[in-house]
């Protein structure tokens, strides 16, 4: 009888968790971020969605956006029309993000190299401003380190934060194995992407000011996290099978164009310490935003755009 007793409580609970998994689920569309026309990029059987805006007949800039639980390319919503007055920008949701397909697989590091390798090769010579790993991602396919593939032309590079590890070394597979657990995965990702813990990470992480995400860009990564299948890609981030095999420093000084680095003076995940030694060993320009963290581009808008603007000049006439 207590065997019983004890099942059918276990049953119950279950039940209960997940019933609260599936009501947190957004079932509605994720609308695009940026304002601009969308389009599709198809690859490996995946809808990867962009936008983008900017006279087609402009040079094109590639806007990589950085990968965490909640990543986007909304994060470029502040700098996005601003840079679309000088440039075609094209600004992908990485498979497993956004507005993309998200299938349930295992990503990798080298899949999002691929990824950004095709995509940046189907564009014209662009420029590149990638965020955080997404950054090393880019320099992999602009110098073709470790693919085989011949390595992609481009016109101009600036990493934000650019890094190749962003979660733990090696890899935990037994972390990313929890994450994806149909039930139990799903509970821990929702607490990992409540708005508590959405806006914890923003504070402590993102923005020197932690005023600066609105309750709206907050919605709108909730939003993204709880779209079906929103925890596989974060999974393989949170776990360390994201991070990057490339010598970042060593690519970055083989780009054939000056590379900038963008570091915020206050950021603390990734310091500035960190920074000033990675654009040491690469030869590359270093800019420092005060009062900004790993989103300099979102606090400092205006700055951002004409650091852009004067790397992608520079690169030009390099």
């Amino acid at each position: 009888m207590k065997l019983r007793n004890l099942a059918g409580t276990a049953l119950l609970g279950v039940g209960a968790l997940a019933a609260v998994n599936t009501g947190l689920r957004y079932e509605g569309e994720l609308e695009a971020p940026l304002d601009g026309d969308d389009g599709v990029f198809r690859w490996r059987g995946m809808d990867v969605a962009f936008t983008e805006a900017g006279d087609p007949d402009d040079p094109d800039l590639a806007l990589l956006h950085g990968i965490n639980a909640a990543g986007s390319s909304g994060e470029w919503r502040a700098v996005f029309d601003d840079l679309a007055a000088d440039y075609h920008v094209i600004a992908p949701d990485f498979p497993g993000y956004g507005r993309s397909d998200r299938p349930p697989l295992r990503y990798s590091a080298a899949l999002y190299e691929d990824f950004v390798r095709d995509f940046l090769a189907d564009l014209h010579e662009p420029a590149v401003v990638a965020s955080s790993l997404s950054a090393a991602y880019a320099a992999a396919a602009a110098t073709g380190d470790g693919s085989g593939s011949d390595a992609v032309d481009v016109r101009g590079f600036v990493g934000v934060c650019p890094t190749s590890t962003a979660g733990p070394s090696p890899p935990k597979s037994w972390l990313r194995e929890l994450l994806r657990s149909p039930l139990i995965g799903d509970a821990l990702f929702n607490v990992i992407a409540s708005k508590p813990s959405i806006r914890y990470f923003n504070a402590d992480h993102g923005y020197d000011d932690p005023t600066n995400p609105s309750e709206e860009w907050t919605d709108y990564e909730w939003r993204t996290t709880h779209v079906e299948n929103a925890r596989f890609a974060p999974a393989s981030f949170v776990s360390g099978y994201l991070n990057s095999d490339l010598d970042l420093a060593a690519a970055l000084a083989d780009l054939d164009v000056p590379p900038t680095v963008v570091w915020g003076r206050e950021a603390e995940v990734s310091p500035l310490s960190e920074g000033r030694e990675l654009a040491d060993a690469a030869d590359a320009r270093l800019v420092v935003f005060d009062r900004a963290r790993l989103l300099p581009h979102v606090e400092h808008p205006d700055r951002f755009v004409e650091t852009v603007r004067e790397s992608l000049v520079a690169g030009a006439t390099a």
